[in-house]
This record gives C-alpha cells, sequence and structure tokens, in this order.
C-alpha cells in the first residue's frame, strides 16, 4: 500500500496525532479549557482513525478465496467509511457536547499559557502532517486540484489523511482564537464557543468523508481517461470490429475489473477469436495496468437498421 495508500503520511499522521493527544490531555488537565479538551478527543479519534486504515490496508492483501473470489481489495474503502463514522461520532458530536457544556456551565481558565503554548506546538506538528500527505498525493494528482483529487482518488488514504490534517489545523486555530479570546476578555463563553466550532468543522469533514467513500463501496467505473485508453487497446489491432459494450468496476484501489462485448467477424474459427482476445486483453493491460481482470465476450455484431423482422418472425440475437 505504500505506493497508492501513502503509508508513509499515515504513519507520519499517527505519530502527530499520538504526541499531540497528550500534550492537549496535559493542557486540559491543568487549564480546564474545554478547547483543549475537544481538540484532545479529536487528536485520539484521529490516531484510532490511522489505525484503522494501516489495518484495512493489511487485510486488502489477503488472498481471493471461494467467498471472495475477487480478493478482498474493497475492505480499504469499508475501513475508510468507518473512520468516517468515527470521526463524526467520537469527534464532532462530543465536541458539540462539550462546547454547549462550557456555554451553559462556564468556568474561567488556570495556567492559561498552557494551552497556548500546546496549541503553538501542535499547529507545528499537524503542519508537518499535512506537508507530508501533501507529497505523498503529489504523484497521483496528475494536474487535478485538491478538490478535484479528494473527489476523484480510488485509493481512500491519502484523501482521508489529507482531509483530517486540514480539520486538524483548522481545529486549532479555532482552539487558538477561542482561549486566546477568552484570556484577553476573562469571558470563558469564547472558548465553548470555540470548541462549538472545532465540533461542527469535524461534523462537516465527516459527512465529506462519508458521501465519498460510500461512492466507492457502491462501485465506482474507471476515469474517462482510462476509458478511452481501454477503448483504444482493444480496437488497436485490427481483431475486433467494434465494441458492442464495455463496462468497468474497481475491485480495490489498484485492481480495476473489465467485462466488454465485441464483435468479430462470423466466419473466423474459434482458435482465431481466442487468439484475438489474449492479444486484446495483453494490449489492455500494457494501456491500464491496474486491469487486472478482464472478461471478453466474442459476439457478431448485426446492424439493427438491416433487420427486418415480421409479425410472424421474432430475430433474438444473443443474450445481451
Amino acid at each position: 500500500m505504500s505506493a497508492s495508500g501513502g503509508t508513509r503520511a499515515i504513519v507520519a499522521a499517527l505519530a502527530a496525532n499520538l504526541g499531540i493527544a497528550l500534550t492537549k490531555f496535559i493542557a486540559w488537565a491543568f487549564s480546564g479549557s474545554s478547547s483543549m479538551l475537544a481538540e484532545g478527543v479529536h487528536s485520539v479519534a484521529d490516531s484510532g482513525n490511522q489505525l484503522l486504515l494501516l489495518l484495512g490496508g493489511r487485510r486488502s492483501r489477503r488472498r481471493a478465496d471461494r467467498s471472495h473470489p475477487f480478493g478482498y481489495g474493497r475492505e480499504r474503502y469499508v475501513y475508510a467509511f468507518v473512520v468516517s463514522i468515527i470521526l463524526f461520532s467520537v469527534g464532532g458530536v462530543f465536541s458539540v457536547y462539550e462546547g454547549i457544556e462550557k456555554l451553559t456551565h462556564p468556568h474561567p481558565l488556570e495556567n492559561a499559557w498552557l494551552p497556548i503554548l500546546v496549541l503553538i506546538i501542535a499547529i507545528g506538528l499537524e503542519s508537518f502532517s499535512l506537508r507530508t500527505a501533501m507529497k505523498e498525493s503529489g504523484p497521483q494528482r496528475n494536474g487535478l486540484s485538491w478538490v478535484q483529487f479528494v473527489r476523484r482518488a480510488k485509493a481512500p488514504e491519502l484523501p482521508v489523511v489529507l482531509l483530517e490534517d486540514v480539520a486538524a489545523l483548522t481545529g486549532l486555530v479555532f482552539a487558538f482564537i477561542g482561549v486566546g479570546l477568552t484570556i484577553v476578555t476573562g469571558n470563558p463563553a469564547w472558548d465553548g464557543i470555540g470548541t462549538l466550532l472545532i465540533g461542527a468543522l469535524l461534523v462537516a469533514v465527516a459527512i465529506v468523508l462519508g458521501i465519498e467513500t460510500k461512492s466507492l463501496l457502491v462501485g465506482e467505473g474507471a476515469s474517462e481517461a482510462d476509458e478511452e485508453a481501454i477503448a483504444k487497446a482493444v480496437l488497436a489491432g485490427g481483431e475486433a470490429e467494434r465494441i458492442i459494450h464495455m463496462k468497468t468496476l474497481y475491485l480495490g484501489p489498484d485492481e480495476l475489473l473489465v467485462g466488454a462485448k465485441l464483435a468479430f467477424a462470423g466466419e473466423h474459427r474459434l482458435a482465431d477469436v481466442a487468439g484475438a482476445i489474449d492479444a486484446v486483453e495483453r494490449r489492455i493491460r500494457d494501456a491500464v495496468p491496474i486491469a487486472r481482470v478482464i472478461y471478453i465476450e466474442p459476439d457478431v455484431w448485426v446492424d439493427p437498421a438491416e433487420q427486418h423482422p415480421t409479425t410472424d418472425t421474432i430475430v433474438i440475437k444473443g443474450l445481451e
């Protein structure tokens, strides 16, 4: 998974979040800041999420068996979806609850300098994690904007880490502003407002992650560029007269299924058609290496305009 899944980005985020979570909880214990508590829970949730992504990558590499003949590649999508649920429930909902609690039962901060110091350190560590995720994502963007990359990426790990890191950095800024205004004004309500903003941010990111990973779980086809490359590869050798229809499906981030019905000349022998199909499959794999599972059905094309069935005759051309 290190190439497409961004293992280095996940490990960097895990190390950063574990260290940040510890310092945030220490700051909360000594200062009583609800923003620090919310951020600490957020970092713990993020750490658990990175462990889940690593586990999903490991389980997805299991060999295909009788129960799962196409393998376990889509387990990475399942674990990414679980991450979005955890981010919503543990991080977002808890932060909203804690913010409301702080607004309804305000109490002054103690040792206010400590959360400010921790937030500055945390911003630095999260920036390192985000920089690593962006560096790992660079070779896979192919000129796409960051928003397009998150929406179109088939490997879920990097988009998840990117969104988590952006949410973490933004949340730290909210916490910094909330704690800072509490210190300046002496009004602890600002700390509660900062906590509410953190919760709303995490809920929004979790919803985006859930929508994107749900699409992958349901099943997405190849990109337009890959479909065009596959179609050109099919027809390049001249064995097939045309593509009657073709469908693609990602079995996992690194494995694409291609199914196509191709029209061959009716006078070809079976051995000739079999050899032609083998040649077509080789060209498809050369053009799109992740197209590892290919099924091609040969057929004889009959132009619908040339068919003139009468009321007494029904023309049936194979199973579509």
